[in-house]
């Protein structure tokens, strides 16, 4: 992430999304303590970021409309949130996901290959790349980010995992060698940790303090202009005019993050060709928006909406609580009124992905509900239940689950007490240190770091302290060690892989009662019509990649 994945924790998620983790309601890794205001260098020095580029008509802006604050952490290493929509066209990766084909393409690596035994990959990077600081992007350049990336550990670093060692053999070749088996070319497409970035950035300075100003040394079409933290304007992207791919013809060179948090609000906005894309509205909002003339966009996604149930503590430590939670949900309820959003899932790995299983889908079973919680001593004649939950601010899908989950624990005399909160509020409830202080039920979106359904099950499910996006605080040994099992299974024997995720899904969802999964989204977008080339790419949740469009009239 989500990442939320990211979801978003990140939704990632995904990882990822992520995310993810965790995406709206998405995923974080490290917040900013001040809001800053911080211009690039002086264009004397060797980062030029010019205000319009070469070929451009105009200063053509796109203005984005997240419904959610954009910016946890600038840290192109440990970066895990939502951030991921500017970052995206910011900073590149070795080679970057094709939602078409299903493969890894070139980015900054032209081409690459593989030993037989899977464990040698090398790769040749294109010339002409240049970071945003003046540097070339050579493959001891590549070589020194991704070290610098593992070695700190953090958000989605683990992708990395395979890898033994890195060899920058000359300045185009760049050699991993793997403990074991991996589809690196995919790994190295990760909407997260796979940046390439200039650790030379400050010389002898602190680079991660260096980042924390909203400054960036990346290799992208677009550099930072402004971040102001907290404010509704919170970002803007300027183009790099040495950027690799070109700036002939229309392209914009400006791009503005305008935190929306009411989808009325952005959809107004779009009406008024004030905004260029929002990435979320309501299925009313979405069908109004088309009707008005916007352009629309449905795309099947690998992002889906996670209510995560406090396994360590209060009254949701009783399995059989946490059961009947998951059977009073409406989930044919909620997904007939998102109105083509959302769609069902058996498990928790949408469709298209290593791990999906094929299983019924999950329906509501209220009387099943009730006799659960008969027998943890709550209901209907017996004493009440009160349960907190959180979910995401201005996200009305979350808040229809919401509202269809309060209205049938009604009827088993459980009150829910519901709080929208901005992601960093809530995810800092949710990993408070305190257990008091976290809520019962933790609502968040989740989509993989690349095409990979490990995310969801490293991420959010295995045991971690301190902790980070595994909000349902599940620890368990034997869940521990199938996760940890299963990069190198998935890249030597497929099908043991396919019946580890399903054995796991069955232990996580069923037996341990550690979540429920409502759906998986259909990504809704409405773009203004002067938008040109938009393609979703569900690999890199709610991204888009700016210099591939065109500005019209």
């Amino acid at each position: 992430m989500r990442r939320h994945k990211r979801a978003f924790a990140a939704v990632a998620a995904a990882v990822l999304a992520l995310t993810v983790s965790g995406c709206a309601g998405g995923r974080v890794r490290g917040a900013q303590d001040t809001p800053q205001d911080t211009p690039r260098p002086d264009p004397s020095s060797a980062q030029s970021s010019p205000a319009a580029s070469p070929g451009a008509p105009g200063n053509a802006t796109f203005v984005y409309a997240p419904n959610l604050d954009v910016v946890t952490d600038w840290d192109p290493a440990s970066s895990y949130s939502n951030e991921i929509i500017a970052m995206q066209n910011v900073y590149e990766s070795l080679t970057v996901y094709n939602q078409r084909t299903g493969k890894a393409e070139p980015r900054l690596a032209t081409s690459w290959t593989s030993s037989s035994d899977g464990r040698i990959w090398t790769f040749t990077l294109r010339d002409g790349a240049v970071f945003h600081t003046g540097r070339p992007v050579n493959a001891a350049a590549a070589k020194a980010s991704i070290e610098r990336t593992r070695k700190i550990g953090a958000g989605a670093a683990y992708i990395w995992g395979a890898v033994e060692g890195i060899e920058a053999r000359d300045a185009k070749t760049l050699v991993f060698t793997l403990k074991y088996p991996s589809p690196l070319d995919l790994v190295a497409s990760s909407g997260y940790a796979a940046y390439v970035y200039d650790i030379q950035a400050t010389g002898n300075g602190d680079l991660k303090k260096w980042f924390e100003q909203g400054k960036d040394a990346g290799s992208g079409p677009y550099t930072i202009g402004s971040w102001r933290k907290g404010e509704e304007t919170e970002l803007t992207l300027k183009a790099f005019e040495g950027y690799w791919g070109g700036w002939d013809g229309p392209h914009y060179t400006k791009i503005t993050y305008r935190v929306t948090p009411e989808p009325t609000t952005a959809a107004r906005l779009l009406q008024r060709d004030e905004v260029s894309f929002v990435p979320r509205l309501s299925p009313q909002l979405f069908a109004e928006a088309a009707r008005q003339g916007a352009q629309t966009s449905e795309t099947a996604s690998f992002q889906n909406l996670l209510t995560l149930f406090n396994t360590a503590s209060g009254p949701l430590r009783d399995v059989r609580i946490r059961q009947a939670l998951q059977k009073a949900i409406d989930y044919e309820g909620l997904i007939d009124a998102l109105k083509g959003s959302a769609r069902p899932t058996p498990g928790l790995v949408p469709l298209g992905l290593l791990g999906f299983t094929s299983g019924d889908l999950p329906k509501q079973d209220l009387p099943g509900a009730q006799e659960l919680l008969a027998q943890a001593g709550y209901g209907p004649d017996l004493q009440e239940l009160r349960l907190t939950l959180t979910y995401a601010q201005g996200d009305s899908d979350q808040r229809l689950l919401v509202t269809l989950l309060s209205s049938a624990l009604k009827q088993l005399h459980v009150t829910l007490e519901a709080t929208p909160l901005q992601w960093n509020a809530q995810w800092g409830r949710g990993k408070a240190k305190d257990p008091g202080k976290r809520q019962d039920i933790f609502v968040m979106y989740w989509y993989p770091d690349y095409a990979d359904a490990y995310s969801w099950f490293v991420n959010v499910f295995r045991s971690a302290d301190p902790i980070s996006f595994n909000l349902s605080y599940l620890e368990d040994r034997a869940v521990d060690s199938a996760i940890d099992a299963l990069p190198e299974l998935t890249a030597t024997d497929r099908a043991a892989a396919e019946k580890s995720y399903t054995e796991l899904q069955r232990m996580i969802v069923t037996e341990r009662a550690a979540v429920a999964v409502p759906y998986v989204q259909n990504y809704q977008r409405a773009y203004a019509r002067s938008v040109r080339g938009y393609v979703d790419n569900p690999a890199y949740p709610n991204v888009v990649f700016v210099h591939g469009l065109a500005p019209g009239l």
